[in-house]
């Protein structure tokens, strides 16, 4: 027996808080009967509608896959441009990218239909390392590198880098590679931060999730979560939500 907004969260419809939402406003029924209590607990034998709508009922599953540049974070696209999802053809359930990443952007990304899951995953105040090495134009000083862990406004938005470090120059061309972790998940954040000090991102990868890595998978690549790494991401976050 599950807690029915979590069940709905899983299913990969809303999200835990807004499913708490859709019960208390009567959009939800168990067994053909509006339920708006909170506490209510239900099991795969149950039939859940959400605002009218048959919830399918679909074992959660997680996967990472190493996402190669010029793929969409998305599971459709209207410009027809190749996205996340065409790499599990063979996969039924419906899952989702979990946050994203940019178009011209590779490495590791999540895929689920655990709706919960994601949103833990996805929220900054849960602190999940995401660690990015690029490639950049021009020779940062420590000086400049510095200001990121302090947070930088652009647009309009305070962005931040938990940790920056130079990993190599190459001074005859002009480049740095950089090792930067965040836990924030912005738009465009690694190369919007690095344009605001006036130094392009040429290349971009995320390397790690967590304590996840790229290891074993080439690009176009990915693998089913084991048990013990799903157990093990839910712990890392909750743990510092408390």
């Amino acid at each position: 027996m599950e807690r029915l907004q979590k069940v709905i969260a899983q299913s990969g419809v809303t999200s835990r808080r807004k499913a708490e939402k859709l019960i208390e406003a009567g959009k939800v029924k168990v067994n053909g009967k509006v339920v708006t209590e909170l506490g209510t607990k239900v099991s795969n034998d149950d039939d859940v509608e959400v605002e009218g709508v048959p919830l399918e009922k679909e074992q959660p599953v997680y996967y990472m896959l190493y996402k190669p540049r010029g793929v969409i974070s998305s599971v459709k696209d209207d410009k027809k441009r190749k996205v996340v999802t065409d790499y599990f053809e063979g996969v039924e359930e419906r899952i989702f990218p979990v946050g994203r990443l940019d178009y011209d952007t590779s490495g590791i990304i999540l895929l689920t239909n655990d709706g919960e899951f994601a949103n833990l995953l996805m929220h900054p105040k849960h602190e999940v390392d995401k660690v990015y090495v690029a490639k950049i134009k021009g020779i940062p000083t420590r000086e400049e590198l510095a200001t990121f862990k302090k947070g930088i406004n652009v647009d309009g938005e305070r962005l931040k880098a938990t940790y920056s470090k130079i990993m190599s120059t190459d001074k005859r061309k002009n480049t740095a590679i950089v090792k930067l972790v965040l836990h924030q998940g912005k738009n465009r954040q690694v190369r919007r931060m690095f344009e605001a000090i006036n130094y392009p991102v040429d290349k971009l990868k995320r390397e790690q999730f967590g304590f996840l890595t790229l290891k074993g998978l080439n690009p176009g690549e990915y693998r089913e979560l084991t048990p013990k790494e799903v157990k093990q991401l839910w712990a890392d976050a909750s743990k510092i939500v408390e």
